[in-house]
């Protein structure tokens, strides 16, 4: 039934459904219709939000996001963020849990930007610095991390992570076969570190391999959902908390904060191993550019000579290889004969 201007609660309370939300929206105070226009905008999201957050996001005070509760008939925020979670399980989305299917295609870039943004920004305010250091001090003094995973997408990231440790100078494998995991397992020692990938937190073997590193003394860490069978196996979770997928099991909002995780430890774990680690990496970097398969020595070109002296002093300019068969527009001569034979 419709709501009437003044009037804190309606005689019946409606089913509370995205549908519902926008028709009765232009009955609300001003107020109350921003607080609406964010959880039409992500609904999802909304759902894992606190009151602070949906304020701040609304541009309002707490106490209108009360009111407008009391006005589609819940007494309080927690019920009708319940109410709203339940219904989304039921009739969300197909195709993403913000985008309905007469969306525009600027509604739907909008949307899932958003979503993905506010995943990421919501996943800022829960880390844990403190265990964010306590984790990168253990790998920092591992004699060993092994990185543990299955499925696609972890097993991606079990690999960028492994590449990350590999070019910080530390001893780490990527482990994704289940009798591999077990001998890396028996293998780590008190000082090894098994870290382990899953957002599902709940494959049978790779529990069991966290499982017996740890009774042969390693550290587990585990990068999943809290409250997970791996989660409650681990030494020390890195919790990543994000709105259900409505395609995937492990959608692009998860693995993106995965990847931010990532980032996170890689960085504090550069900054611990200190200065020496810092200079190997910008060395990495300057002779994969000027030998790597992309380079231009690789590909036959010459490297511009402002671009040369620009790496030499330390900058970044974009590359912009020359074309085969050119000639030197500048120093004309014998350098302009030795350019074109280099061409």
């Amino acid at each position: 039934m419709p709501l009437k201007r003044g009037s804190e609660m309606p005689t019946s309370r409606p089913v509370l459904t995205l549908q519902v939300l926008q028709q009765q929206q232009s009955a609300l105070p001003l107020a109350q219709r921003q607080v609406i226009d964010v959880i039409l905008q992500d609904p999802g999201a909304a759902v894992l939000a606190t009151v602070e957050q949906l304020a701040a996001q609304a541009h309002v005070s707490m106490p209108t996001i009360v009111r407008m509760c009391r006005r589609f008939g819940y007494d309080s925020v927690r019920e009708f963020m319940v109410a709203l979670a339940q219904t989304l399980a039921v009739s969300g989305s197909h195709l993403h849990r913000s985008v309905r299917e007469d969306d525009s295609t600027g509604d739907v870039v909008s949307k899932i930007v958003h979503a993905a943004a506010g995943a990421i920004a919501n996943l800022g305010q829960k880390l844990d610095a403190a265990l964010i250091d306590e984790v990168a001090a253990k790998m920092a003094a591992a004699t060993r991390i092994d990185c543990y995973s299955v499925g696609a997408a972890s097993s991606f990231m079990a690999q960028e992570l492994q590449s990350r440790l590999f070019r910080l100078g530390l001893t780490s494998n990527a482990i994704f076969d289940a009798h591999q995991q077990l001998v890396s397992a028996s293998t780590l020692g008190k000082k090894g570190v098994a870290f382990v990938i899953s957002h599902v937190g709940r494959m049978p073997f790779t529990l069991e391999a966290a499982q017996f590193a740890r009774q042969q003394g390693a550290t587990v860490v585990a990068l999943t959902q809290p409250g997970t069978p791996l989660a409650e196996l681990a030494d020390h979770v890195l919790a990543v908390t994000v709105p259900q997928d409505a395609v995937m099991r492990v959608g692009t909002e998860a693995y993106l904060a995965h990847l931010v995780v990532i980032e996170i430890l890689m960085v504090r774990l550069a900054q611990i191993l200190g200065p020496r680690v810092i200079t190997g990496m910008q060395q990495y970097k300057r002779l994969l550019e000027t030998h790597g398969f992309d380079s231009y020595e690789y590909m036959g070109f010459q490297q511009p000579a402002q671009q040369r002296r620009s790496a030499a002093l330390g900058a970044e300019p974009a590359p912009v290889p020359r074309k085969k068969g050119a000639s030197a527009k500048k120093g004309g001569g014998q350098g302009s004969k030795q350019s074109r034979k280099q061409d």
